[in-house]
């Protein structure tokens, strides 16, 4: 189904050539002036250099041709050499009749569907997520779902860290706490037990511990390094101790990551790449990419357009160990022999984009993957809190993104303590509004902007919030329900009819971005551009809501179109926020 901008974009493009000019000038995008006019076409002002004309003469030229074109109520020329257009209210009826018809709302799925990796979680094993990781984990989700509901093929990856220095201190601080487990016995040849000597609230207090004492006993660092080397080396104790670090770790990551409504198709590690490094690295030398640097294997990736200095790519250091670069590079390497993929995206912090411009240069100079795979960085900024510092708890420790659920959960069900409702519906609610509150909070902004996580703001039941949007479709969802215990009868022929107001055109003009906002959100890998169309959708529908009667109106034909509408909107706005990652409560 095609966009109101391409219909109108059509109409133009023939008016134009009538008119004698190129039709690569009727380009038309949605009026910054809304007090004038919908729609806009600058197109004359472009071409008057080419045509030697003034534009304004070509413009009220081009609008002659169209007149009397049924798809406009106004359309006018405007000095220097604008084009203002206002749809028929007929032309905008239709298309939202077509949109109510269509099973995926008028939304086109994608022509020549691609495989797509993407990457976003980033957690390392044995240590608990902190707030630092939300916004990998909601981005990274919206993305995967809207290139999901586009037809795309889509692979989520939360791409554990597991295979550095924090095992080998794990691993260390064990052996002096119960040196008598058998995993630091050589010698022992028998079945190492199934359940694993430690809990996940172990494993975060002695992480921290060990990182901080190794910091200042270098002998301790020593000893962690070793034992980090003799996993990587294969220890069979080591492994197996390793093995339980994973598995304890991954069920905590698993409920935290559940209650973020976020769920990724891999659990691959940062380990099972390292089959694929020793041919790479071969492959590398082979080719003539690689050299040593001071005792490292390095590859330049300098080029010659570049302003700013580009390190060269370490492969290995002088002792032979590998990098984060190289666990990345051979991961490519695995997801390229496992799923072939048109284009792979990260997910990552801002920061990290020198480091990920040095991997993705490397990938390519040495043939890793091909020209026709896209690789793409998606760098998101600082969560702050109101100081505009990093987010941080009062003491100034870092926040753990469970205790951040349940502080906003506990200000949600605060709010809603006088509602009447049984306790399993307000919990059930609570816990939905109170997710909507974080996600939407973070998702409404640029990714790659840092944004000020305000707590008070972000729970509100009014403005550009979640809990805000979630109102909206329980409203439809309780004006629904309003017609079927009042026995209303709609008859199901019936179509949306023209609007009769102000408020309803605004609300069908919004619905009518949908599929280029989807598009655009997926292209630009930006998922905000989901929430703007959400809360502008939200926004003119309550106002509608308010200026007319709904089910109490005394004309049917009226009366059926307007619940015909709401009805599109709520379906329009679960479907949209959906692809956040939200769900919306029976009641609020």
């Amino acid at each position: 189904m095609k966009k109101v901008i391409e219909i109108l974009q059509e109409e133009l493009s023939a008016a134009f050539e009538k008119a004698g000019y190129d039709k690569k000038y009727a380009k038309v995008g949605v009026s910054n002036r809304p007090d004038l006019c919908q729609y806009q076409c600058n197109g004359a002002l472009a071409a008057a250099k080419e045509y030697h004309k003034a534009p304004i003469q070509m413009a009220n030229e081009v609008v002659e041709f169209l007149k009397d074109s049924e798809s406009f109520k106004e359309i006018a020329a405007q000095a220097p050499g604008f084009i203002n257009m206002s749809v028929s209210d007929r032309f905008l009826a239709d298309y939202i009749n077509k949109m109510a018809a269509s099973e995926t709302l008028g939304l086109d799925k994608a022509e020549n569907p691609e495989t797509i990796v993407i990457d976003y979680g980033g957690a390392n094993v044995a240590k608990p997520l902190h707030v630092g990781h939300l916004r990998s984990a909601v981005i990274g989700e919206s993305i995967k779902r809207t290139a999901r509901y586009l037809g795309h093929k889509v692979i989520g990856d939360v791409h554990l860290g597991d295979w550095g220095l924090q095992i080998g201190l794990i691993i260390t601080e064990l052996k002096h706490r119960k040196p008598e487990l058998v995993y630091f016995d050589e010698s022992f040849d028998g079945e190492y037990p199934t359940e694993p000597p430690f809990t996940m609230s172990d494993l975060e207090e002695i992480y921290p511990y060990a990182s901080g004492y190794s910091k200042e006993h270098p002998e301790y660092k020593e000893e962690a390094q070793t034992a980090t080397a003799e996993l990587q080396s294969g220890r069979k104790g080591y492994l197996a101790l390793w093995q339980h670090i994973i598995n304890v770790s991954v069920a905590d990551l698993k409920k935290i990551y559940t209650k973020l409504n976020v769920e990724f198709d891999l659990w691959k590690k940062e380990s099972d790449a390292q089959p694929y490094i020793p041919q790479m690295v071969q492959d590398m030398k082979d080719g003539g990419y690689a050299h040593i640097d001071q005792g490292a294997l390095v590859v330049d990736v300098k080029e010659e357009t570049d302003t700013k200095e580009i390190p060269p790519c370490m492969i290995l250091k002088s002792n032979g160990a590998t990098l984060y670069n190289t666990t990345d590079l051979a991961t490519i390497v695995e997801r390229r022999r496992l799923f072939d993929p048109d284009e792979i995206i990260y997910v990552v912090d801002k920061r990290q984009s020198l480091y990920f411009e040095q991997v993705f240069r490397c990938a390519r100079k040495t043939k890793i993957i091909g020209e026709d795979v896209k690789l793409e960085f998606v760098g998101f900024g600082t969560m702050n809190g109101k100081d505009g510092k990093p987010f941080k708890t009062r003491d100034g420790g870092v926040l753990r993104l469970e205790k951040l659920l349940e502080d906003v959960n506990e200000q949600v069900l605060d709010k809603m303590k006088d509602r009447d409702m049984d306790k399993d519906m307000i919990d059930d609610a609570a816990a939905k509004i109170s997710l909507a509150a974080i996600k939407y909070g973070d998702l409404s902004n640029q990714a790659s902007k840092d944004y000020i996580f305000d707590v008070d703001r972000f729970t509100s039941f009014e403005g550009n919030t979640g809990p805000y949007i979630l109102y909206t479709i329980v409203r439809t969802k309780s004006l629904l329900a309003k017609v079927k215990a009042q026995n209303v009868t709609v008859d199901e022929k019936s179509a949306i009819e023209p609007a009769d107001s102000k408020s309803e055109t605004d609300v069908m003009l919004a619905l009518t971005k949908w599929s280029e906002t989807v598009n655009a959100a997926f292209e630009e890998h930006a998922p905000h551009k989901i929430c703007q169309f959400v809360y502008e959708l939200s926004d003119t529908f309550n106002k509608f809501y308010h200026e007319n009667k709904i089910v109490t109106n005394e004309n049917e034909k009226q009366r059926d179109s307007y619940i015909k509408l709401s009805a599109l909107v709520g379906k329009v706005l679960e479907t949209a926020i959906d692809l956040l990652g939200l769900e919306a409560p029976e009641r609020m």
